[in-house]
This record gives structure tokens, sequence and C-alpha cells, in this order.
């Protein structure tokens, strides 16, 4: 059986050789730095948000990333038309339902996307924090706006019912990540400085489709790897940051440089299930 360590390790060396194309809708907050997070990472970025193009793009395209974080009638029907086109082509697809629980909108997009992206099985991931998964599988969650005011430990049950639901991958970030697939980890990096810097979360969530890309192996979930990457980085970044705005142009230099063999052995992630 693979090890998780050499599974990670092998999947950053192998995204890097292939630079998968990403396809991105997703919020105005983040689209710079999501961008380059991916670019960063090793993978090439597309924020596209076209309907006009959607099926060109999804023909050239490893895999969709859909983040609800700023909602609007016309983007929620964009993101609708991409699911279907990416269901219909068998490509991963990751949604961040952000603010999911905060607003009868999200809510009910994030849970019609789902219902959408279903098909696909575990090339559907979800990634939210936990008060987002929380509300998505219909239980009750404490949120402000975006912001998750329950702790990450308190989603996993939320994050097994999801999984058993869709047959997804589903990923819940916080102090402690839980990556939940045909197997099931914990992973304890990561820094509180990072959830003073917007986007995080995001970051991800991006990140997330790129290694999606490359898909899983002996039941370890691509998720994984995408979990393990931010969380070793961003403990890196935050120990040699005096705030968030060091950190900000210190992380995509990080994951830039960061390496498998690093990766690793730095990586702090325990098997559960």
């Amino acid at each position: 059986m693979t090890d998780p360590h050499h599974f990670v390790a092998q999947r950053l060396t192998q995204l890097r050789l292939r630079s998968p194309l990403v396809v991105n809708i997703t919020n105005y907050v983040v689209m710079n730095n999501t961008a380059n997070a991916l670019l960063a990472l090793g993978a090439s970025p597309v924020m596209a948000h076209s309907h006009e193009e959607m099926d060109e793009m999804l023909n050239l395209a490893s895999a969709l990333v859909l983040n609800i974080g700023t909602p609007d009638r016309q983007w929620i029907d964009r993101m609708k038309y991409a699911a279907a086109q990416a269901v219909a082509l068998d490509k991963p697809l990751v949604l961040d339902p952000v603010g999911c629980g905060a607003t009868s909108l999200r809510t009910d997009t994030a849970r019609e996307l789902c219902d959408l992206a279903a098909p696909l099985g575990e090339r559907f991931i979800i990634r939210g924090n936990a008060s987002e998964v929380m509300a998505l599988a219909g239980e009750l969650c404490s949120t402000k706006g975006v912001d998750s005011q329950d702790p990450s430990d308190a989603a996993l049950g939320a994050a097994l019912s999801l999984h058993r639901k869709y047959q997804a991958q589903v990923v819940v970030s916080g102090a402690t990540d839980y990556v939940v697939g045909q197997r099931v980890f914990k992973l304890t990096d990561g820094h509180p400085l990072m959830t003073r810097v917007t986007g995080m979360g995001c970051t991800l969530s991006a990140l997330t489709g790129a290694f999606a890309a490359l898909g899983d192996e002996q039941g370890l979930p691509c998720a994984l790897s995408a979990a393990a990457v931010m969380g070793v980085v961003g403990l890196q970044v935050s120990n040699d940051s005096d705030g968030p705005g060091s950190f900000q142009y210190r992380f995509l230099d990080a994951l830039y440089q960061l390496t498998p063999e690093q990766l690793a052995a730095e990586v702090n992630m325990l098997e559960l299930l």
C-alpha cells in the first residue's frame, strides 16, 4: 500500500511535470491570489467566466474549480452550466461553498451545485470550512459572514455524511484539516496567522483543483496533497513573517520553492479510517 507521505511528494513532482490547466470560476476578492498560487505551485490557471467559451475551455482543461464567494444570478447560472459540462466531459470538479449557511442564496446554490456534480463521484471534491461543510450537510452551524465559528473537529461527521451522499471527497479546513475520501486523514500543520490573510481557503480550493487533475491512488484522495502543501507552506511562512503583509509575498515564494522531499518530511498527518 502506498505510503501517504510518499504519495503527496510524488504528486507534487507529477504536477510540476504536467502543469495541468485549471479553470476557475471564482470570486472577485481572490482571483489574483489564487492564479498566482497555482502558477507558483506549477499548474496553469485560467479565470474563465464566459458561458460562450466554457465548452471549449473545459475541453482543454484538466479540472474545474467553482467558488461561490461573490454570488449573483448571472454567475450562479454560469457555474451551473460549467458543472454540467464538467460532468459531461468527466473532468474533476472542486466546489468551494463560501458562506454556505450564512444566507439562503449561498446555501441553496451550494446544494444545487452538489447535485449537479454528484455523478462525478470521487472526482467531485467539496472544500470548505467547518461551518460551510456543516451547513451543506444540513447540520446546525455558527457562521459570521463567510468565516467559520465552528471548529473543524465539529464538522467531521458532516464531512463523512456528504461523502456517503455524493461519494465525493470532502476537505474541512481550519486549525486542523480533515480530508475525507475512501481513506480519512487529519492534518495538523498551518498557523493562526493564515486566518488573517484573505483567500487562504480559496487558495486551498484552487490548489486542490490542480492535484485533482492527477487523480487518486489506492484510496489515497487527491485532495490530501493540496491540504499537505498548504499546511506545510503556511507553517513555514508564518514562522518567518512579521504579519499578514509579509506572509502574502513569502507564501508564493515558499510555494514555488517547496520540494517534494520537504513536503514528505514536514507534513504532519494521521490516517483515521
